[in-house]
Protein backbone atom coordinates (compact mmCIF):
# COMPACT_ATOMS: atom_id res chain seq x y z
CA UNK A 1 0.00 0.00 0.00
CA UNK A 2 2.34 2.87 -0.90
CA UNK A 3 0.03 5.55 -0.80
CA UNK A 4 -2.05 5.13 2.21
CA UNK A 5 -5.09 7.43 3.13
CA UNK A 6 -7.68 8.10 5.88
CA UNK A 7 -10.85 6.27 5.37
CA UNK A 8 -12.85 9.51 6.39
CA UNK A 9 -14.23 11.39 3.61
CA UNK A 10 -13.29 15.66 3.42
CA UNK A 11 -12.45 18.37 1.62
CA UNK A 12 -10.18 20.41 3.32
CA UNK A 13 -8.77 21.01 6.65
CA UNK A 14 -12.25 22.16 8.13
CA UNK A 15 -14.22 19.45 6.94
CA UNK A 16 -11.25 16.69 8.14
CA UNK A 17 -11.17 18.34 11.41
CA UNK A 18 -14.61 18.42 11.97
CA UNK A 19 -14.88 14.58 10.88
CA UNK A 20 -11.77 13.87 13.37
CA UNK A 21 -13.91 15.55 16.00
CA UNK A 22 -16.78 13.18 15.18
CA UNK A 23 -14.87 9.75 15.17
CA UNK A 24 -13.69 9.93 18.73
CA UNK A 25 -15.40 6.32 19.86
CA UNK A 26 -17.13 6.05 16.62
CA UNK A 27 -16.61 3.86 13.18
CA UNK A 28 -15.02 6.44 10.00
CA UNK A 29 -18.22 4.89 8.11
CA UNK A 30 -20.60 6.08 10.21
CA UNK A 31 -18.84 9.84 10.34
CA UNK A 32 -19.20 9.83 6.79
CA UNK A 33 -22.47 9.06 6.44
CA UNK A 34 -23.75 12.12 9.33
CA UNK A 35 -20.94 14.30 7.07
CA UNK A 36 -21.90 13.26 3.81
CA UNK A 37 -25.15 15.28 5.30
CA UNK A 38 -23.65 17.36 7.12
CA UNK A 39 -21.09 19.18 4.54
CA UNK A 40 -23.56 20.16 1.71
CA UNK A 41 -25.52 22.35 4.14
CA UNK A 42 -22.46 23.46 6.44
CA UNK A 43 -18.40 22.87 5.88
CA UNK A 44 -17.35 26.51 7.31
CA UNK A 45 -17.01 27.51 11.06
CA UNK A 46 -19.75 30.44 9.96
CA UNK A 47 -22.22 28.07 8.30
CA UNK A 48 -22.00 25.36 11.32
CA UNK A 49 -22.46 28.43 13.72
CA UNK A 50 -25.62 29.80 11.41
CA UNK A 51 -27.17 26.12 11.49
CA UNK A 52 -26.78 26.51 15.94
CA UNK A 53 -26.03 23.58 18.47
CA UNK A 54 -29.48 22.21 17.70
CA UNK A 55 -29.83 21.56 14.09
CA UNK A 56 -25.94 20.61 14.26
CA UNK A 57 -27.34 17.72 16.16
CA UNK A 58 -30.20 16.79 13.69
CA UNK A 59 -27.27 15.82 11.60
CA UNK A 60 -24.77 13.96 13.72
CA UNK A 61 -27.47 12.04 16.26
CA UNK A 62 -26.82 9.04 14.58
CA UNK A 63 -22.79 9.15 16.10
CA UNK A 64 -22.68 8.17 19.74
CA UNK A 65 -21.57 11.15 22.23
CA UNK A 66 -23.54 13.49 19.50
CA UNK A 67 -24.40 15.97 22.48
CA UNK A 68 -20.66 16.62 23.54
CA UNK A 69 -19.22 16.64 20.07
CA UNK A 70 -21.67 19.28 18.93
CA UNK A 71 -21.53 21.53 21.63
CA UNK A 72 -17.11 20.81 21.20
CA UNK A 73 -17.93 22.06 17.52
CA UNK A 74 -19.92 25.05 17.72
CA UNK A 75 -17.25 26.20 20.65
CA UNK A 76 -14.21 25.49 18.08
CA UNK A 77 -15.68 27.08 15.10
CA UNK A 78 -16.04 30.15 17.19
CA UNK A 79 -12.77 29.85 18.47
CA UNK A 80 -11.75 28.97 14.58
CA UNK A 81 -13.48 32.58 13.85
CA UNK A 82 -12.06 34.72 16.65
CA UNK A 83 -8.95 33.70 16.64
CA UNK A 84 -7.59 32.02 13.45
CA UNK A 85 -9.86 33.74 10.92
CA UNK A 86 -11.63 30.74 9.99
CA UNK A 87 -8.74 28.62 9.34
CA UNK A 88 -7.44 25.89 11.16
CA UNK A 89 -4.47 26.30 13.06
CA UNK A 90 -1.18 24.38 11.76
CA UNK A 91 0.60 23.59 15.27
CA UNK A 92 0.15 21.09 17.76
CA UNK A 93 -0.57 23.32 20.85
CA UNK A 94 -3.40 25.77 18.92
CA UNK A 95 -4.88 22.95 17.72
CA UNK A 96 -5.01 21.27 21.35
CA UNK A 97 -6.67 24.67 22.16
CA UNK A 98 -9.54 23.65 20.47
CA UNK A 99 -12.67 21.91 22.81
CA UNK A 100 -13.07 18.44 21.71
CA UNK A 101 -9.05 18.24 19.97
CA UNK A 102 -6.44 16.16 22.27
CA UNK A 103 -3.42 15.27 21.05
CA UNK A 104 -4.27 12.37 18.88
CA UNK A 105 -6.72 14.79 16.87
CA UNK A 106 -4.35 17.32 16.57
CA UNK A 107 -1.67 14.34 15.26
CA UNK A 108 -4.51 13.48 12.55
CA UNK A 109 -5.11 16.78 11.39
CA UNK A 110 -0.74 17.76 11.25
CA UNK A 111 -0.51 14.29 9.61
CA UNK A 112 -3.09 14.04 7.01
CA UNK A 113 -4.43 18.17 6.54
CA UNK A 114 -0.64 19.64 6.68
CA UNK A 115 1.86 16.46 6.00
CA UNK A 116 3.44 16.68 9.20
CA UNK A 117 5.07 13.04 9.72
CA UNK A 118 2.90 12.94 13.11
CA UNK A 119 1.85 9.35 14.08
CA UNK A 120 -1.43 9.38 15.85
CA UNK A 121 -2.09 6.62 18.47
CA UNK A 122 -5.38 5.62 18.31
CA UNK A 123 -7.23 1.88 19.77
CA UNK A 124 -5.86 0.04 16.67
CA UNK A 125 -2.52 1.35 16.63
CA UNK A 126 -2.23 1.59 20.17
CA UNK A 127 -3.31 -2.26 19.68
CA UNK A 128 -0.93 -3.18 16.79
CA UNK A 129 2.25 -1.95 18.26
CA UNK A 130 1.29 -3.36 22.07
CA UNK A 131 0.20 -6.89 20.44
CA UNK A 132 3.17 -7.38 17.74
CA UNK A 133 5.78 -5.88 20.46
CA UNK A 134 6.31 -3.20 17.97
CA UNK A 135 6.67 -0.08 20.18
CA UNK A 136 4.87 -1.69 23.26
CA UNK A 137 3.97 1.03 26.48
CA UNK A 138 1.03 1.53 28.61
CA UNK A 139 0.07 4.50 27.62
CA UNK A 140 -0.66 6.21 23.78
CA UNK A 141 2.00 8.80 24.41
CA UNK A 142 4.57 6.34 25.27
CA UNK A 143 3.81 4.10 21.92
CA UNK A 144 3.31 7.36 20.02
CA UNK A 145 6.94 8.41 21.31
CA UNK A 146 8.42 4.86 20.74
CA UNK A 147 6.78 4.67 17.42
CA UNK A 148 8.44 8.02 16.24
CA UNK A 149 11.58 6.80 17.29
CA UNK A 150 11.56 3.74 15.80
CA UNK A 151 10.02 4.68 12.26
CA UNK A 152 12.94 5.89 9.86
CA UNK A 153 11.81 9.19 9.01
CA UNK A 154 10.68 8.48 5.06
CA UNK A 155 8.00 6.22 6.52
CA UNK A 156 6.94 8.58 9.65
CA UNK A 157 4.10 10.14 6.77
CA UNK A 158 2.47 7.15 6.19
CA UNK A 159 3.41 4.89 9.25
CA UNK A 160 0.11 6.16 10.92
CA UNK A 161 -2.21 4.85 8.41
CA UNK A 162 -0.10 1.82 7.35
CA UNK A 163 -0.97 0.88 11.51
CA UNK A 164 -4.44 1.77 11.52
CA UNK A 165 -5.18 -0.41 8.33
CA UNK A 166 -3.51 -3.00 9.42
CA UNK A 167 -5.11 -3.01 13.21
CA UNK A 168 -8.73 -2.24 11.01
CA UNK A 169 -8.42 -5.03 8.41
CA UNK A 170 -5.60 -7.86 9.80
CA UNK A 171 -4.75 -7.54 13.18
CA UNK A 172 -7.98 -7.08 14.47
CA UNK A 173 -9.29 -6.61 18.04
CA UNK A 174 -11.12 -9.79 18.68
CA UNK A 175 -9.92 -12.16 15.94
CA UNK A 176 -6.50 -11.27 13.82
CA UNK A 177 -5.91 -12.38 11.03
CA UNK A 178 -2.58 -14.07 11.28
CA UNK A 179 -2.18 -15.86 8.30
CA UNK A 180 -2.86 -13.08 6.14
CA UNK A 181 -0.51 -10.77 8.08
CA UNK A 182 2.51 -9.83 6.15
CA UNK A 183 4.78 -8.66 9.36
CA UNK A 184 3.68 -12.58 10.88
CA UNK A 185 7.25 -13.50 10.81
CA UNK A 186 8.12 -10.52 12.77
CA UNK A 187 5.40 -10.46 15.59
CA UNK A 188 5.43 -11.42 19.10
CA UNK A 189 2.16 -12.09 19.31
CA UNK A 190 2.02 -15.09 16.36
CA UNK A 191 5.11 -16.09 17.92
CA UNK A 192 3.92 -16.99 21.14
CA UNK A 193 0.78 -18.57 19.80
CA UNK A 194 2.70 -20.87 17.92
CA UNK A 195 4.88 -22.01 20.82
CA UNK A 196 1.54 -22.38 22.68
CA UNK A 197 1.23 -26.48 23.23
CA UNK A 198 -2.36 -27.66 21.11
Amino acid sequence: MPNPETELNYANPFELLIAVILSAQATDVSVNKATSRLYPVANTPQAILDLGVNKLKSYIKTIGLYNAKAGNIIKTCQILLQRFDGEVPRTRAELESLPGVGRKTANVILNTAFGEPTIAVDTHIFRVSNRTGLAAGKTPLEVEKRLTRLTPKEFRQDAHHWLILHGRYTCKARKPDCPACVIADLCEFRSKTRAEPA
